[in-house]
């Protein structure tokens, strides 16, 4: 990987051109942002993957359901194997598998049951979405470079890791690095949230703090909740989990917090089988983890909730497997100040 990294070097400043020049068209309105007619609020990132765009959606989304708005949530849909605009639920029932959306919007659309749709083109999505569905407020699950669609707010997420712990590539554009835009590009947002995840808070480096300066900031964490039972929906305390010997399977960008999480709730991880994230599993998956647990004497496989939802329907290969996810959530440190900031922005 890293010798690719280094074979992609050289194209950096084209990426970085192409970027800046786009950005520029934006902020001199040679590209114009459209309205749609409904309050939206853009969750997004400038890094690639990890950072905790899903769980905030989920976050805001229950906000912004319990202060009375009608939201629903639109996504680009990344990982799915159709194009153009779909509608993923009504608000009641599921109207599209994962496979033909993604495991993101399925998530958040069974969590917080509010309508969810697919649609790469934001602006033709969120004009669809409010005519079949009459929300009146649309969270954009990973929109910050989606200039297209003008919104209320916009939200920018890192990850706590990111900004405390430097390393050469991962604070590189792409197609090296990891990063979508530069730091500067933190201009344009209307309030940071650093997601710790299940760390404590650090300071953040001066060279990436002066970036943040003058930016309304807040600091979120993960909190693992429970166990479930991918094939029967039964839920279990962390507690009973302690000291089991499991199979940790992973198909996210950033598996260091799910293993971590684990460690910390006394799961025994020795065994782990990663794979890249949104992973879309086939038979040839499901019985490498088959093998791979019986190999190890494992007790149980352990997996996250994004790729649970994708292995819900292979339940028959896994009749003689016990098969679990970990469910988390994000909690702001401040919830009250977060709410307020959020229904003033948008009221």
């Amino acid at each position: 990987m890293k010798l690719l990294r280094l074979i992609l070097y050289p194209f950096i400043p084209f990426y970085a051109l192409v970027i800046g020049i786009r950005n520029l068209f934006f902020n001199k309105n040679i590209f114009a942002s459209e309205n749609v007619s409904s309050k939206v609020i853009s969750v997004g990132n400038i890094s690639v993957g990890g950072s905790g765009k899903t769980p905030l959606v989920i976050t805001l989304t229950n906000l912004l359901k319990d202060s009375g708005m009608k939201v629903g949530v639109l996504s680009r849909g990344y990982g799915r194997n159709t194009r153009g605009y779909l509608l993923v639920s009504d608000g009641k029932n599921i109207l599209a598998p994962v496979n033909n959306c993604g495991d993101e919007i399925y998530i958040t659309a069974m969590e917080c049951k509010v309508p969810a749709a697919v649609s790469e083109n934001r602006v033709k999505g969120a004009k669809n979405f409010i005519s079949d569905t009459g929300v009146n407020t649309i969270v954009l699950d990973d929109a910050y470079q989606h200039r297209w669609i003008k919104r209320d707010l916009d939200l920018l997420i890192f990850e706590q890791r990111f900004l405390t712990e430097y390393d050469f590539f991962k604070q590189n554009l792409l197609p090296a690095g990891m990063m979508r835009e530069p730091f500067r590009s933190v201009d344009r947002t209307d309030a940071v949230i650093i997601n710790r995840k299940f760390t404590p808070p650090e300071e953040i480096p001066e060279k990436y703090n002066r970036y943040l300066k003058g930016k309304r900031i807040f600091t979120a964490y993960y909190k693992a909740i429970e166990f479930g039972d991918v094939k029967h929906g039964t839920r279990y305390g962390l507690e009973e989990f302690k000291g089991q010997k499991s199979l940790v399977v992973s198909g996210v960008a950033n598996p260091y917090s799910f293993i971590n999480i684990l460690k910390q709730t006394s799961v025994d991880t020795s065994n782990q089988m990663i794979f890249r994230d949104h992973k879309n599993y086939s038979d040839k998956e499901v019985q490498e983890i088959r093998r791979k647990f019986y190999s190890t004497n494992s007790h149980s496989v352990v997996t996250t909730e994004k790729d649970a939802v994708k292995l819900t329907r292979f339940a028959k290969d896994f009749d003689d497997i016990d098969i679990f996810f970990l469910k988390i959530e994000l909690r702001m440190d401040n919830e009250s100040e977060f709410k307020d900031f959020i229904l003033s922005g948008i009221n």
